[in-house]
């Protein structure tokens, strides 16, 4: 019996969250009152169940050139700006208290399925991390990464997407591994990235 009420909350669960993503309008205003907070989860014995935020073209009204990248902190959302008006927004996960930061910089470098090397700040902080892994779906960067300027940070998918619209990492900016690649397929090298 149990396994049944579990199998149905499952399935019940999974149902709301395609029917809350599919049913989000096309283009929507973007407000910096938007909720922000991270997604929600559900630990259960086959895994982690937890809801998305929706990739959206919406209205963004800017003075920044098409291409631009504009991270908002704040909201916890990216904007691929398109121009005349528009952007694509992305739900992100950001620093972590005491490790956010902001600046503009550019796209120095695009990875796929890049390899992780942890600083020596996280291996400090958390010492039972490897010392380097390679690319693939394990890798805490995710499918893609856009490697910033010569800094350590990076705009990079996540093997953790129930994280998301939280301050979980230590400065890189998250997305999901299927914003992250749909990211980088738009972005060229050399594109202005704006954090604030």
């Amino acid at each position: 019996m149990r396994l049944i009420v579990l199998l149905a909350t499952i399935v019940t669960s999974s149902l709301l969250g395609t029917f809350a993503s599919n049913s989000a309008p096309k283009v929507a205003q973007a407000s910096v009152s938007e909720k922000s907070d991270q997604v929600w989860s559900l630990q259960t014995p086959f895994g982690v169940i937890y809801g998305i935020i929706p990739r959206q073209e919406v209205d963004y009204p800017s003075t920044h050139a098409a291409g631009t990248i504009v991270v908002n902190t704040r909201e916890r959302r990216l904007y691929y700006v398109l121009g005349r008006g528009k952007a694509i927004r992305y739900g992100i996960a950001v620093g972590m208290e005491g490790y956010g930061w902001s600046g503009v910089s550019t796209v120095a470098a695009k990875r796929e399925w890049p390899d992780w090397t942890p600083t020596p700040d996280i291996l400090k902080r958390l010492p039972n991390l490897p010392h380097h892994m390679v690319g693939g779906p394990d890798n805490p960067l995710g499918a893609r990464a856009l490697y910033l300027g010569g800094t350590l940070y990076r705009i990079h998918g996540t093997n953790e997407p129930w994280k998301l619209g939280g301050g979980v990492s230590s400065g890189c900016i998250r997305l999901s591994n299927d914003d992250i690649i749909d990211l980088y397929n738009r972005t060229k090298i050399g594109a202005t990235v704006v954090v604030q």
